[in-house]
């Protein structure tokens, strides 16, 4: 689904074509690369059953800030899917509902599994035990 994002992140959806020049649309995949760095580490600490630790933290805490630009992509979406009538005089290509749909609605699902995911973490791998972390056991 974040790979599908990833690719719509370069299409325009009012003119019906993908724009790789714009530097604008790589932000999405390059912030996503974190998001993918998250669920690796979440993975490798179900597979070794281990505690989290403090790289675990430290991308939990920047996946924190991108999960609002996720949330802005998102009510993005249903602001371009709300402009369908402003466009009467010109006539969308037969895409634009569709992939607006779709666009709206992974982005959605992005928003909930990770937020889930950030719930799947604190109970399956626990809760992150600062002192722990941060070397200051006394």
């Amino acid at each position: 689904m974040l790979l599908i994002l990833d690719v719509f992140s370069f299409y325009g959806i009012y003119t019906n074509k993908f724009y790789f020049l714009k530097f604008d649309n790589y932000i999405f995949p390059i912030l996503s690369i974190v998001h993918f760095t998250y669920l690796y580490f979440i993975l490798v600490k179900l597979i070794t059953k281990k505690a989290a630790d403090p790289q675990l933290r430290n991308v939990e805490y920047v996946l924190y800030f991108i999960f609002s630009i996720y949330v802005f992509k998102f009510f993005e979406s249903i602001y371009r899917l709300s402009t369908i009538n402003n466009f009467e005089e010109i006539e969308l290509h037969e895409n634009f509902l569709p992939i607006g749909l779709l666009i709206m609605t992974l982005n959605f699902a992005l928003l909930t599994l990770t937020l889930l995911i950030f719930q799947y973490r604190k109970v399956i791998i626990g809760s992150f035990k600062f002192e722990e972390l941060d070397g200051n056991k006394h």
